[in-house]
């Protein structure tokens, strides 16, 4: 039974794997989605990739530009509850940090914290907060990026951020078409997550897996036993396509117009308003993703409640 991108992408959200485990688990079981769960769950895959990507603890990502729209920032900002996360101090606080990291550009989390806002440090504030919510605060992580402009977008209240890096050969950040553009692209990566830019930079291993497992799909599929081996070799390199689209951002179907590519959307603008545009770094942060939430049920809670 054949299999399509969109199986894969559904075996994933289901188990929580990776997407190259995910290919294999399908055509180890001929794409049978029902097996390939159950394959994934002997092989320990599936258990391992939900917890570091299904759990999350509660949090904001929080993203900021300067004005001049050339540097920007990432940050994620985690505490125990959805509650606590949507308040005005606690979004207040993302919010301050994130333009700290623009202000100060800084190296590390350790930098950052021990930083001045005011009159206090960053990881002094952090501290402020938990006492005044009653709740663990923790910050995680930060990006920054500068360039000849810096697209930032944030999804579903803070759940996922993006920041884009464009370069122009010339200043068209003023010029609305471009800027759509930039705000369409980094739309597209909080939607379709890619996890490479182009496709030079997917890593040899990972290429290697995927074309090793098109040579068993071809090896499993009767129609290629009398092919001769550099006609089923130029079959893989052309199959191999269909993989960089769904892992790099460059060749992906725009989600806004499929019958654009990103790559043709950039050069179409770029026409547009007479300027060389190249897409150069992007950063995507997911929040909670990869972190353990607390997870008791009632009957515990209130056991525990009774034993004070």
């Amino acid at each position: 039974m054949a299999f399509t991108a969109k199986d894969v992408a559904a075996l994933r959200e289901i188990t929580g794997a990776g997407m190259m485990d995910c290919k294999k688990a399908l055509t180890h079981t001929e794409g049978d989605m029902d097996k390939a769960a159950e394959y994934l769950r002997e092989q320990g895959i599936s258990v391992a990739a939900k917890k570091a990507s299904r759990i999350a603890s509660e949090g904001v990502v929080m993203a900021y530009t300067s004005e001049d729209g050339r540097q920007g920032s990432l940050v994620e900002l985690n505490c125990e509850s959805d509650f606590v996360a949507r308040g005005e101090g606690f979004v207040s606080l993302a919010e301050d940090i994130a333009k700290q990291v623009v202000a100060i550009k800084p190296a590390s989390n350790e930098e950052l914290l021990d930083s001045k806002i005011g009159d206090r440090t960053v990881s002094e504030l952090i501290t402020a907060t938990t006492a005044k919510t009653g709740e663990k605060v923790s910050f995680r992580r930060f990006a920054y990026q500068h360039a000849a402009k810096e697209e930032a977008y944030i999804h579903m209240g803070g759940k996922i951020g993006v920041l884009l890096e464009v370069d122009t050969d010339k200043d068209v950040n003023s010029n609305e078409e471009f800027n759509t553009m930039c705000h369409d692209i980094a739309m597209h990566i909080a939607a379709m997550s890619p996890s490479y830019l182009y496709n030079e930079e997917v890593p040899a291993a990972d290429v290697e897996h995927e074309k090793e497992i098109l040579r068993i799909q071809q090896a499993n599929d009767p129609k290629n036993a009398k092919k001769p081996p550099e006609v089923l070799e130029k079959m893989i390199v052309g199959r191999l396509g269909k993989f960089y689209k769904e892992v790099c951002l460059i060749d992906q179907e725009f989600v806004k117009d499929s019958s654009l590519t990103i790559r043709q959307l950039v050069e179409k603008v770029g026409k547009s308003v007479g300027a060389k545009i190249t897409l150069k770094k992007f950063t995507r942060f997911v929040m909670g993703e990869g972190l353990e939430k607390r997870n008791e049920n009632f009957a515990e809670e209130i056991a525990k409640m009774s034993a004070k």
